[in-house]
């Protein structure tokens, strides 16, 4: 019997110490390849830290046709995401299912496999914009991205290497707009080369994203997706099921309650114009939002 007892209780420690194990296992945060992603997922890191969540940052792993699979074969655990953009990757081959805000919310939580689940998103929306400097815009009279087409074959337009092939991308600036450029620069997703890029005049129309703080540092200007090609970009934080406490989900719907579009262009701006690191970035604003204890 008293074998049978110390079985038992090795049997029972064994399981203590597995569940300990799991429970230890870091919740790895990941990020694409842009400033703000990496603002983000900082901010991330920040609150769940604080929270006593221990955490791992893998940060700027590439495109979202590299990071979403990341996130599906758990690889990363948590991804700050944008509603209409993981939508339409999630959708690719189909009609994108929706384009207002709410309806967009709505088909992603559809969308999403079962091993996901989409939190709280904000408020705050970055979405894909094209960019032309002022010069340009007054010289061929350039306001939405209609007008642009009428003069797209004399212009040259950068950005990251997979716009050439996703849908709200350069195909669907042909299908919806009828645009067709000069010619198509592979550059990044609207970093300093692009920036770079469209201020020295070897690009004529940057794709960059609405909220980066250098456009209106340089006096740029947004072109009106006037049709709609870009549905609705709510920042979202995606978490992978099998890692999701009340903890983790109340700490970053924390988060995104004080998200605004405005808070995103004062936080990209401090690293794309101030040259601020990003960690250093989030940090700050955690403490300045009352995220995170003193």
């Amino acid at each position: 019997m008293r074998k049978i007892h110390q079985q038992l209780l090795a049997i029972g420690l064994a399981l203590v110490a597995t569940m300990a194990t799991a429970q230890a296992k870091p919740v790895v945060i990941g990020s694409t390849n842009f400033a703000e992603q990496l603002i983000l997922a900082n901010i991330y890191a920040e609150v769940l830290h604080d929270r006593g969540v221990d955490v791992k940052k893998r940060l700027n792993l590439g495109s979202r046709e590299i990071v979403y699979p990341a996130l599906t074969s758990g690889e990363i655990d948590v991804l700050p995401e944008y509603t209409g953009a993981l939508l339409a990757h999630i959708s690719e081959g189909d009609e994108i299912p929706a384009r207002k805000e709410k309806a967009v919310i709505k088909a992603l939580k559809k969308a999403l496999p079962d091993s996901l689940v989409m939190l709280k998103p904000a408020s705050a929306q970055d979405k894909d914009a094209l960019v032309v400097t002022r010069e340009t815009a007054d010289k061929y009279d350039l306001e939405n991205f209609s007008d642009l087409a009428k003069v797209s074959d004399k212009l040259v337009i950068g950005g990251p290497p997979e716009m050439e092939t996703r849908r709200v991308g350069l195909p669907g600036l042909k299908d919806m707009y009828g645009m067709e450029f000069a010619s198509f620069r592979p550059l990044d997703a609207g970093g300093p080369v692009t920036t770079g890029a469209l201020q020295n005049g070897d690009i004529d129309v940057a794709r960059m994203f609405t909220t980066q703080g250098v456009i209106d540092a340089r006096g740029w200007v947004v072109l009106d997706d006037d049709k709609e090609l870009s549905p609705a970009q709510n920042l979202v934080p995606i978490v992978r099921k099998d890692v999701l406490t009340g903890r983790i989900r109340s700490a970053l719907n924390a988060v995104s309650a004080q998200l605004t579009t405005a808070e995103l262009q004062r936080l990209n701006r401090q690293v794309g114009v101030d040259k601020r690191d990003p960690a250093a970035v989030a940090r700050d604003w955690v403490k300045e939002k009352g995220l995170v204890g003193g």
